[in-house]
């Protein structure tokens, strides 16, 4: 499928508001959701039961085009296919007229694009973790989510209700008056709206495209390395001499104390045990509503402060640099797991990405191993070593005594203007082995390039394509099972 391209001049960006539904609409909501997930399961279960059956077949010594025939994931086919079930099957036939058709179409196309990863990921295609087969979610523990893509999706004109498929006019807790005005002056476009709970909440988000005016930063000529940290979050260094600290708010430490007290209110009452079939109390229930209230400040607070601080650096220069943090990594180290995740490296970065496409402007992206906090910004030389407690740089060649985050917030800073280095993001560097930083890190996990998988071997089978060459994979990977 054609990914969806916004005009020129345009830009797609996500409106998100708060809903205030009643007790009958808090119920549609919620069989909206449980249709989108009951759909997901149905298409993972019809998907991976071809495959099971193939394996079971060859191991029966049918092999060719006897074997059971690949069926197709594509979100069409999917489609299809499960238009004729959910009249026959009884997990659908009673109550599939009850919710739009949208909340199926979102479970399906979940689905769809979830085997897409998979697939992608076994060939090699994908950049990232390796991604695992699908499975079914739980009722208990998946998320409550439902997109809304055709039908009636509008902003009321009162500013304080939305309107959407089957689910009819919903009032929204804060005033929808920043997307209400420029979709009446015809400067904005309502794609689709996505319904999802979140810490007892109802949200709702309209992706939306959206006329942006044209702007350029404050100083353009001016290009700013930024250097992110625990201890201070953003050390910014641009080529005209000018440094800046940034100091870390550290929203999660700020309230880990009154966490510690909610938490432990928690566990001395009565909780949910779904092995016992323990229903929680209602003290329970208060408390831990409590406790999600505190978490859900932090996560606001934390994602109001990110986006002050990329909107400001990105309103003044045009060309920002920063690095490619391994932040996966760092979470596993547990003595910085905690600093790390609060500080959102990684928001950081993506925010900074799309805000200077707003602006004009560009984002370059330093290589995983370039050494930034190695490197003298005076002379260029670079130190064999630098242990992460050293807080000071020392220059052994031109002697120069700088604060180790500055010194890589200045290198970051000229590393703009150099070219054929290898910097992803760069117009004229060329990177050499893009993936070879990931391989140098993912030495935990054994290699599977000849190892089989339930799906038969490392070659998927494309949706309008049969699967040859496969005979004895799965044979084998069912016998090890």
């Amino acid at each position: 499928m054609k990914k969806f391209e916004p005009r020129p001049g345009w830009v797609v960006q996500a409106f998100r508001f708060a809903l205030d539904p009643n007790a009958s609409q808090q119920q549609a909501l919620r069989s909206h959701c449980g249709a989108a997930r009951a759909a997901y399961n149905w298409a993972v279960s019809w998907v991976s039961a071809s495959w099971w059956q193939r394996g079971a077949e060859e191991s029966y010594g049918v092999s060719g085009q006897h074997l059971t025939p690949w069926r197709p994931w594509s979100l069409p086919a999917l489609r299809k296919e499960f238009n004729q079930v959910k009249k026959t099957d009884p997990r659908f036939c009673r109550w599939w007229q009850e919710n739009s058709k949208e909340a199926y179409n979102t479970g399906l196309a979940a689905a769809a694009a979830a085997f897409d990863n998979y697939a992608k990921s076994k060939r090699g295609q994908r950049k990232g973790q390796r991604m695992g087969v699908p499975r079914r979610k739980s009722k208990h523990r998946a998320r409550m989510s439902c997109r809304f893509t055709t039908g009636t999706i509008r902003v009321e004109a009162d500013r304080r209700h939305i309107t959407l498929p089957r689910l009819g006019t919903i009032r929204t807790h804060e005033s929808t008056r920043k997307l209400e005005r420029r979709v009446d002056n015809g400067t904005a476009r309502i794609l689709s709206a996505t319904v999802r709970l979140e810490r007892g909440r109802w949200f709702v988000s309209f992706q939306v495209e959206i006329e942006r005016a044209q702007r350029t930063p404050s100083r353009p000529e001016v290009a700013a390395g930024v250097d992110l940290g625990v201890k201070c979050l953003a050390v910014m260094a641009d080529s005209a001499g000018e440094v800046r600290y940034v100091s870390n708010p550290a929203h999660y430490d700020q309230a880990i104390k009154q966490l510690k007290r909610l938490c432990r209110r928690v566990s001395r009452r009565q909780g949910l045990d779904r092995r016992t079939r323990q229903t929680p109390s209602k003290r329970w229930l208060k408390a831990d509503l409590e406790r999600n209230r505190v978490h859900y400040r932090v996560a606001n607070l934390r994602a109001d402060a990110l986006h002050k601080l990329t909107t400001t650096i990105t309103a003044e220069y045009a060309t920002v640099v920063v690095e490619d943090l391994n932040v996966a990594g760092m979470l596993k180290n547990r003595r910085l797991a905690r600093k790390v995740a609060d500080a959102g490296f990684g928001e950081i970065r993506r925010q900074i990405t799309y805000k200077t496409g707003w602006t004009g402007g560009r984002t370059v992206v330093a290589d995983r191993w370039y050494p930034s906090s190695k490197t003298c910004s005076g002379c260029g030389a670079v130190k064999a070593k630098l242990p992460l407690h050293v807080r000071t740089y020392h220059c052994d060649a031109c002697g120069l005594v700088l604060d180790r985050d500055e010194n890589a917030a200045r290198n970051l800073a000229a590393l703009a203007a150099a070219t054929g280095t290898g910097v992803a993001g760069d117009q004229d560097a060329q990177a050499s082995k893009p993936r070879g930083a990931d391989q140098k890190t993912r030495n935990t996990r054994p290699s599977r390039k000849a190892r089989a998988g339930w799906a038969g071997g490392t070659n998927l089978p494309h949706q309008r394509q049969q699967e040859t060459g496969d005979r004895h994979q799965v044979t084998e990977a069912l016998r090890l099972r």
